[in-house]
């Protein structure tokens, strides 16, 4: 009597999203930051959004300044193209690549010091001109490359790991993208993956300059009981503003959106993000009350998180620049070069 070796079961197959990519097609290189660094969770965040928002890999470009945050975009979609800039200059070369080509999808990587400091010049142009990208600032409050002094985003009273404490006011930078016009304002928590996740998609479907402050505690030099950025002080303080659900475009037929208590803000490719606030009269929509409820919780030392703002229908700068649709590098000399008779014309309306 012979008996039959049971085979052993198939491993179960590997989740592909819609064009067929798993997740391990949205990651990047093996982090090098410290053990624990909050940036590693954003980054973790962005390759699932990534992932689940079936983004082209050769569609993405990644823009990063200096400073700790400048690895990040090493750690995510090695498919992407990337840039790494000067101090401070991310902007500028992200402004270049969107109008040179409308068909990418830009993700700027930044720091507190890196955007609220040496490139605040270039922070404040990018977000009033609203180009077409996702800058997100990975703020712990501290220049952790540089054995962690105050950065400009530091809350005033806070203590270094030294005993140092900070006797400035800080710079907010949600406060301030939202005075400049920017239409799609949030900050989240490192800690967090859920809202995280859920801005970042709805991030990836909006079309014009998207802010997203971060904090992201450093866990070697702002990581102790004194710290207002270390994990334990942001859990205890922080008050997410609402429930978020996105829903992307192509979904939408086949979601029940509730009803009731929600509100629904729609993006102009057919995206919603259904918001229901737990904070009673918050509406993401109006501008002023935003700054308002963003100012009282910085004054009761609270952390407010969640969408704070967002305005769907400005236009961003290539459509207001009236640019053509294709990438420059792909049009052609008759296109490129205006007739003897176009010049002709162009220079009698100059006359």
């Amino acid at each position: 009597m012979t008996t039959a070796t049971p085979s052993a079961p198939n491993p179960p197959a590997t989740p592909t999203n819609k064009l067929g990519f798993t997740k391990q097609d949205y990651v990047g290189s093996k982090s090098t930051l410290c053990a624990g660094c909050g940036h590693d969770a954003i980054t973790a965040q962005i390759i699932n959004a990534a992932f689940e928002s079936n983004l082209e890999g050769y569609r993405v470009t990644k823009y990063s300044g200096i400073g700790c945050s400048s690895k990040t975009p090493a750690y995510f979609i090695n498919q992407g193209w990337g840039f790494n800039s000067v101090h401070g200059r991310m902007p500028s070369i992200a402004t270049g690549a969107s109008l040179a080509n409308r068909n990418l999808i830009n993700i700027g990587i930044s720091g507190d010091g890196d955007s609220m400091s040496i490139g605040m010049g270039q922070f404040v142009h990018a977000v009033r001109r609203n180009i077409p990208m996702i800058y997100i600032i990975e703020d712990n409050g501290v220049y952790g490359l540089t054995k962690g002094q105050f950065s400009a985003t530091a809350d005033k009273g806070s203590h270094l790991k030294s005993g140092a404490v900070n006797d400035l006011p800080p710079i907010d930078p949600c406060t301030l993208a939202i005075e400049l016009g920017c239409g799609f304002v949030a900050r989240c928590f490192s800690g967090n993956p859920k809202q995280l996740n859920t801005i970042l998609k709805a991030a990836f479907a909006y079309e014009g300059t998207v802010v997203l402050d971060i904090i992201s505690p450093c866990v070697t030099f702002n990581n102790h009981d004194a710290s207002t950025r270390s994990y334990k002080h942001v859990k205890d303080h922080d008050f997410p503003l609402h429930d978020l659900g996105f829903i992307q475009y192509s979904e939408v037929e086949d979601v029940e959106i509730p009803a009731g208590q929600t509100e629904i803000v729609t993006f102009p490719d057919g995206s919603k993000v259904a918001i229901k606030a737990t904070h009673e009269g918050y509406d993401p929509t109006d501008r002023f009350g935003a700054m308002k409820a963003v100012h009282e919780s910085m004054a009761k030392g609270e952390f407010l998180t969640g969408l704070l703002y967002i305005n769907p229908t400005q236009p961003p700068l290539p459509q207001v620049l009236n640019l053509v649709d294709e990438p420059l590098n792909s049009l052609g000399e008759a296109q490129l070069k205006p007739s003897e008779a176009t010049l002709n014309e162009i220079m009698q309306a100059l006359m």
